[in-house]
């Protein structure tokens, strides 16, 4: 059932809109453009409630889904697999569509979906993947909502605007995914304080609770509602889940508290959700408005001068900008070393390791010497992707140190740009920045391939005709095993180098997020001081229409757990 087109509350929730648009555009508010885009596509007569399933990477969101709609769709796997939004609703032919972001749309059959999200097969987004749809008749009894599935919260790519961050603004329900093997992180806490801006409704999934006792899930359970109560001052429904254990009789449970409620109240749902989000709009705007009109009212000053003011020294985009090139530069530069530095202790195992094998392999091996060149080159090159492979998924969380420190760095950097920002606009103006979050999300990057070269750096082999290998052949073999050394740190240095690459890749990702933060709130700024002169009442009325808009909307604060 779909919120009615004449229903009082959305006629005035578009008006919000319209206003909240008008006054973006008139007043170059440049921070508001994503707000209004995903608010303008939720007050579309009959669009779904997008229930999002967020969380960190391998936290288990591709697994909850497919085993909630029945049918292993969603690719799943060891390494980081979610690299595009993909869209789950019920329609009445089983169909995905891929919408790339030059508006191109490609049908696609369902069994074809991690040609498109994974990372192995899309690897940073080169198909440019904006978001996939699919149908499915089993869906039906989710009618009237759509289940999405994001890339993980800890996924370093910012693949355009299709990640889970600059996708928040579009969720109607949240699902925050939490292994129950690891605490609720700060990160967790700061997703949750931003959902609380885009939807009244959040519930926490705690997944992998087979991993835990009875005992050790009731304690983790206390736990998580202790720290939720002491950190935000607020409740929120907590669920376990396992897709090993107890998984339908969990399933269930949360189908019929949150699902089915969502079906079956989808009006009243809908209501309460455009309603917390156009509060939070209007809130948006006010903030921005205010900074608008203490310019407008120091009309004695030179708009130069109040500039100048505002936007000093201190608070210099290209400042700003050169700081964040120049901290990520020296960080990036120790990438390298951090990762061969770890990888050292693992050559002398893997040395002997490949050189036993090797041992017990070549006396089974037969032809001639072409031949068992050949032999040992797609051994080794076997045996070394293997073993590259295994350190890379065992060992890469420990490569992740300067992806860390250059996340920290550049929240850092931003926090201090706007503080300065909003202890600016205090002095000159009387007023502060609204509570508008700036997130930069780190995502891991794909897993680098293998390649070996030949097993001599001379063609002798072509000479396996004059070379009788009764007589040197073990010579050959000794040659081969005294490759492997060689081999291993070739490939160890190899792998240390993709690496490298993508994390380096990664961090000028963020760094680039973090740059258009401060440019666009940089932009908003000088745009609010230089064309608010003279426009005190236009601004007044504008907040006063926002302000009357606002009180109109029920004032109580709904329920996640409604």
């Amino acid at each position: 059932m779909a919120y009615a087109a004449d229903n009082p509350s959305l006629s005035l929730l578009k008006e919000i809109h319209a206003t909240v648009a008008s006054a973006a555009d008139d007043f170059q508010i440049a921070s508001l453009k994503r707000s209004l885009a995903a608010y303008r596509s939720l007050l579309a007569e009959d669009a779904p409630i997008d229930v999002a399933v967020l969380g960190q990477f391998k936290a288990g969101k591709s697994s909850f889904i497919n085993s909630l709609i029945g049918r292993p769709i969603l690719p799943v796997g060891v390494i980081p697999v979610t690299t595009a939004i993909t869209r789950l609703q019920y329609g009445e032919t089983e169909q995905a569509v891929v919408t790339h972001f030059d508006g191109k749309k490609t049908s696609i059959p369902l069994d074809a979906l991690a040609d498109y999200t994974s990372e192995a097969k899309n690897p940073a987004n080169e198909k440019n993947v904006e978001v996939i749809d699919c149908t499915l008749p089993t869906l039906a009894a989710f009618e009237g909502l759509r289940i999405v599935d994001t890339p993980g919260l800890g996924s370093v790519f910012q693949y355009h605007k299709a990640t889970s961050e600059n996708w928040l603004p579009e969720v109607g329900a949240a699902i925050l995914a939490i292994s129950a093997d690891r605490p609720l992180s700060e990160h967790d806490l700061s997703l949750i304080r931003e959902l609380t801006a885009h939807t009244p409704r959040i519930v926490l999934l705690l997944t992998k609770a087979d991993l835990l006792t009875p005992d050790q899930q009731d304690e983790v359970v206390a736990f998580f509602r202790k720290t939720l109560a002491r950190e935000l001052n607020r409740e929120f429904p907590i669920y376990l889940y396992s897709t090993r254990t107890a998984a339908e009789s969990w399933r269930e449970i949360l189908e019929a508290e949150l699902f089915r409620k969502l079906v079956a109240n989808r009006a009243s749902e809908f209501g309460h959700i455009a309603r917390h989000k156009g509060r939070s709009l209007v809130r948006e705007c006010l903030a921005y408005l205010q900074v608008a009109l203490q310019a407008s009212l120091a009309a004695d000053r030179d708009r130069n001068a109040l500039k100048k003011m505002i936007l000093d020294e201190r608070v210099n985009a290209g400042i700003v900008r050169e700081e964040m090139s120049i901290v990520t530069r020296d960080i990036q530069g120790q990438t390298r070393t951090l990762i061969a530095n770890y990888l050292t202790p693992f050559e002398a195992p893997l040395c002997r390791k490949i050189t036993d094998a090797l041992r017990t392999e070549m006396p089974s091996w037969r032809g001639n010497l072409w031949t068992l060149t050949r032999r040992y080159e797609a051994w080794v090159s076997e045996a070394m992707d293997e073993e590259m492979r295994k350190i890379s998924a065992a060992e890469h969380r420990h490569f992740y140190g300067t992806l860390k420190k250059a996340h920290a760095s550049l929240i850092r950097s931003l926090e201090f740009f706007r503080r300065l920002l909003d202890d600016n606009l205090r002095k000159v103006l009387g007023v502060g920045l609204g509570e508008v979050e700036w997130r930069i999300d780190v995502a891991e990057p794909d897993h680098p391939d293998t390649s070996f070269p030949r097993a001599f750096g001379y063609h002798l082999d072509l000479v396996w005709f004059l070379i009788p290998m009764f007589i040197f052949r073990g010579a050959f073999e000794r040659s081969f095993v005294k490759k492997i050394p060689w081999e291993v740190e070739v490939n160890l240095s190899r792998v240390a180098s993709q690496w490298e690459t993508r994390i380096n890749r990664a961090i000028d990702a963020m760094r680039r997020q973090a740059v258009l933060y401060v440019e666009e709130e940089f932009a908003t700024m000088e745009a609010l001081i230089a064309g608010a002169h003279g426009r005190t009442e236009e601004i007044r009325k504008v907040i006063a229409d926002l302000e009357n808009q606002l009180a109109k909307l029920p004032s109580h604060q709904e329920r996640s757990d409604s």
